[in-house]
């Protein structure tokens, strides 16, 4: 699983359709269903997804004469996180997931609002932890906040310290020959 996080409009998507090779498989979290979650490549608009999800589950309290207020808790909140994010993981553990920071700016006046805020960053952080790679995007730009970039990576694969102090010295001096 990998979870890509950022701002409305900053490239996520793009950023994560050249960075995993995927053009297909994905789909749309405003508009697509739970089935298709379990069996996609990647998701993006994860944080409507999950909006969609919260508003279902407030219309079917409402059926049931259950104030809507009472429905979710700060305790119940992290568990509905923890227990969404788990069945994502093991229905679709290869998924790459998009989602909007919601938790920057102001707080929303509206109560439900404040819900799907909490309820997203609470299944976000989840999903981050079953992620191999976790990483913000901003400007196009992917900042690795878990796991490697690929650079890195080569480094650790080759194994033990020294191996990797003499291949970032044999790096610096190509650097600086070339610099001359």
């Amino acid at each position: 699983m990998k979870l890509i996080i950022g701002g409305a409009y900053q490239g996520k998507l793009a950023y994560a359709k050249d960075r995993y090779k995927i053009t297909d498989g994905w789909i749309d979290g405003s508009c697509c269903g739970e089935d298709e979650l379990w069996s996609c490549q990647g998701i993006c608009h994860f944080h409507e997804y999950v909006r969609r999800m919260l508003e279902e589950k407030y219309a079917k309290a409402g059926e049931n004469g259950i104030q809507p207020q009472a429905l979710l808790t700060a305790v119940n909140i992290e568990e509905e996180a923890a227990r969404f994010a788990h069945r994502l993981y093991q229905h679709n553990p290869g998924i790459v997931v998009i989602s909007n920071e919601l938790g920057c700016g102001v707080v929303p006046v509206e109560r439900f609002d404040r819900m799907w805020r909490e309820l997203t960053g609470r299944i976000c952080v989840c999903l981050a932890e079953y992620s191999e790679e976790v990483i913000r995007v901003v400007c196009g730009l992917g900042i690795t906040l878990k796991g490697c970039c690929r650079e890195e990576c080569a480094y650790q694969e080759a194994g033990d310290d020294k191996k990797m102090e003499k291949q970032m010295k044999k790096q610096m001096e190509k650097q600086a020959g070339e610099q001359l």
